[in-house]
């Protein structure tokens, strides 16, 4: 176990059922923030919706983050996802050596590659007790690192990548993709602690913007409808709507179950359509 001023714990592991599970054990027991678990393989990782989420044992970063935000407005919980993802974005493109938004975000909790729509990793946010004393924020991340393409499972292959992939096969160091994470993490919370959140590098970064997508288990209906922004204050997807007031609807992520990108979505390109009910990364 080590520590830092930014870190009130942090431990790695070779394989856990889930490192989103020992960091709510770690908040329960009384760890201050923020504490972080890493882990080589999770036998248990899940994603949105109970989906489950895999990785071989080295190929990808996989860690949660544990969070007592007292500081922050419950309704603004979901930024402590946003951040993390941004300070993913980041790293990830200056270890492989990628140009400033070669990563994109899929609202509302995945990372790809933004000109062919791949993906990369995932998040999922769990939380305890908001607007109690005790408010806890669990935020897990996945990341598909230093996974050859061979090795990818072949009924996602179209679908999905790796750092190592899209930098031409060059190998990743966890490690480096880490250290810069957190780095850039610790930037980002010290700054939203104080109520300064990087709104336009989080919706400069959204791949949905501008396209066409399909709601899935969504109470408003079904449907094909145009995004024409995300919400910084919420965290919700702005959508066209004709039969709404205004013509535009916000949608939280909580409303639906999927968000699947419509055949023939503008700059959809290859990854269009329905993305499998397996994910890539584990968290």
């Amino acid at each position: 176990m080590t520590a830092s001023p930014f870190l009130s714990r942090r431990e790695r592991f070779a394989s856990v059922g889930s490192t989103n599970d020992i960091a709510r054990s770690w908040l329960e027991s009384g760890t201050p923030e923020v504490c972080l678990a890493v882990a080589g393989e999770q036998t248990a990782g899940r994603g949105r919706e109970g989906r489950s989420w895999t990785a071989p044992p080295g190929a990808g970063l996989l860690l949660s983050l544990g969070f007592r935000p007292t500081w922050l407005d419950p309704e603004r919980t979901w930024r402590l996802a946003a951040i993390a993802a941004l300070a993913m974005a980041e790293a990830a493109e200056g270890v492989a050596g990628l140009p400033a938004g070669a990563i994109g975000l899929k609202w509302p909790n995945d990372l790809v590659v933004a000109a062919t729509l791949r993906k990369l990793g995932g998040l999922l946010g769990e939380t305890v007790g908001l607007g109690t004393p005790d408010p806890r924020a669990i935020v897990g991340l996945g990341l598909n690192a230093d996974w050859p393409a061979a090795d990818f499972p072949p009924q996602l292959a179209d679908t999905m990548t790796s750092l190592r992939e899209i930098a031409d096969g060059t190998a990743i160091d966890p490690g480096a993709l880490l250290d810069g994470f957190l780095d850039r993490l610790e930037a980002l919370t010290v700054a939203l602690r104080v109520d300064r959140f990087d709104a336009d590098g989080w919706a400069a970064r959204q791949v949905t913007t501008g396209r066409t997508v399909r709601l899935e288990g969504w109470a408003g209906g079904s449907g094909d409808l145009l995004v024409t922004a995300v919400d910084p204050d919420g965290g919700g997807l702005i959508v066209d709507d004709p039969a709404s007031a205004g013509g535009r609807r916000t949608v939280l992520a909580g409303e639906i179950v999927h968000l699947r990108l419509a055949p023939g979505s503008a700059g959809a390109g290859t990854a269009a359509g329905a993305a499998p009910a397996v994910e890539r990364v584990g968290v």
